[in-house]
């Protein structure tokens, strides 16, 4: 097997499978073997399930020589974020509230993964709830491109084990730029659906209007495969929506021939690495065809990055309602904060919030019918030190000001897609997003493999 077997593309992975030149029983072995030299240094993992991961490989193997497929994953090992329901596998969401909790079913996720054929690795840690901070009693997983910064969240561990090779993909969740976070500080490709696209049954809540569950990868083609498998209605999950699942795998090579790509005039803020991502992808996407318009963000754009928190905090105490405050003192300052908050906003802020994410969510939507896509960064400063972030606190400010360009696509429940586009003076890499319409999760996977055929910045690996 070649030496970095771990850094094949899922894609390349899931073709040697089906053409029998690999096992999966000898790919899950070399990742575990990998997780136990380079993890301990990463805490990428909540929990690793070695022997159900062998034995799933090896019923896989099985089905393949008897000439059975269940499709692209069929054989690849992943690994899913530790607030996604496992049967008999622990599941956290990153609160030591919740260390003895072992569901006795999948979330729908989960069990789509695998009955696709995905062999599950484990569960990647992540913020306590999925907010902004880790539990101080678990530590937090580290950037593998350097550890002196932020790694990203709430899905840190998705972000480091993809990047580092521990995985070839894994689930992730964005309630406020939880899936574009971690992409971008991990250089991946991070597929934020539609809201209703994936189903949500089975994952522990942060606040159920705005969660997202997607796809984090290496590539936009990855991704795309991925979310074939996890999107479609669910009768466990009523806020999921019945339309097809295109095949989103099989229409990347689509491109971007003839696409208007909107690029806000009034984008502020952007540090030099932020504004030279997305210099490079507007020359990208032009040399690939498409045409890029000048337009202007939408009213309220700035108010839904501060809204997000308050609104979130109101979600969130519904869903901690039978720990907290209960049980106050077993949670993090952080989380707390944010319960505190949402138990104590007033009916009609609340209210007048609702009224202004509506307005917002319209307004993209007509903004969206002007151009096809969306070029956006993912951060104003384009990459965070653990000692800046700490040093920037929780000022609702600060915090605003790192979500203007996540949040308001939360609050919306636009598609986004988050690819690697450069890399810092310090060796870690630097994002940005394209958003689509609802729905049009294929135009911008397009999009982004189309820019991918043409970049080398998904090809980059960290120096573990």
């Amino acid at each position: 097997m070649p030496a970095d077997l771990h850094y094949l593309s899922l894609d390349e992975v899931a073709r040697r499978l089906k053409a029998r030149k690999l096992s999966s029983v000898e790919l899950t072995r070399s990742l575990l073997d990998r997780i136990d030299k380079v993890d301990p240094g990463l805490r990428s993992y909540a929990t690793v399930t070695a022997d159900r991961a062998l034995a799933d490989a090896a019923r896989l193997d099985e089905e393949t020589g008897a000439g059975t497929s269940r499709g692209p994953l069929h054989g690849v090992p992943i690994a899913v974020k530790d607030l996604c329901n496992t049967e008999g596998v622990p599941t956290a969401a990153g609160m030591a509230i919740h260390h003895d909790n072992v569901p006795s079913r999948d979330a729908t996720v989960v069990a789509r993964l695998k009955q696709a054929g995905a062999v599950v690795l484990g569960k990647l840690q992540m913020t306590e709830g999925a907010y902004g901070a880790h539990h101080p009693g678990i530590p937090a997983p580290l950037n593998p491109w350097n550890a002196a910064y932020w790694t990203g969240s709430s899905s840190s561990g998705s972000g480091a084990a993809t990047a580092a090779g521990l995985c070839f993909a894994s689930l992730g969740s964005d309630t406020g730029g939880s899936i574009r976070f971690p992409s971008t500080m991990n250089g991946l490709s991070g597929l934020k659906p539609t809201w209703g696209r994936v189903s949500r049954a089975g994952v522990f809540p942060l606040a159920e209007s705005l969660d997202h569950i997607g796809p984090m990868a290496r590539s936009a083609l990855d991704a795309a495969i991925v979310l074939g498998v996890i999107a479609g209605a669910d009768p466990d999950d009523p806020t999921s929506v019945g339309l097809p699942v295109p095949d989103y795998a099989a229409s990347v090579d689509q491109g971007v021939r003839g696409r208007r790509i909107g690029l806000p005039s009034d984008l502020h803020g952007l540090d030099e690495d932020s504004r030279r991502a997305l210099d490079g992808a507007v020359v990208v996407l032009q040399k690939a065809g498409a045409t890029i318009v000048d337009v202007k963000l939408p009213d309220g754009f700035d108010q839904g990055a501060r809204d997000w928190v308050p609104l979130c905090g109101v979600e969130a105490a519904l869903a901690h309602d039978a720990t907290y405050p209960s049980r106050a003192s077993e949670y993090g300052p952080v989380l707390s904060g944010l319960l505190d908050q949402g138990r104590h906003l007033s009916a009609v802020e609340f209210a007048r919030m609702q009224l202004r994410r509506a307005a917002l969510t319209g307004h993209l939507n007509r903004l969206l019918e002007s151009v096809d896509l969306l070029l956006m960064p993912v951060m104003a400063r384009a990459v965070w030190s653990t000692e800046a972030l700490l040093a920037a606190g929780r000022d609702p400010e600060a915090v605003a000001g790192r979500l203007r360009y996540t949040a308001p696509f939360d609050l919306s429940g636009h598609p986004t897609l988050t690819l690697p586009g450069g890399m810092s003076a310090d060796g870690v890499p630097v994002g940005f997003q394209i958003v689509a319409r609802g729905f049009e999760e294929g135009a911008i996977l397009a999009a982004g493999h189309a820019y991918q055929r043409e970049t080398d910045w998904h090809l980059r690996r960290p120096p573990l």
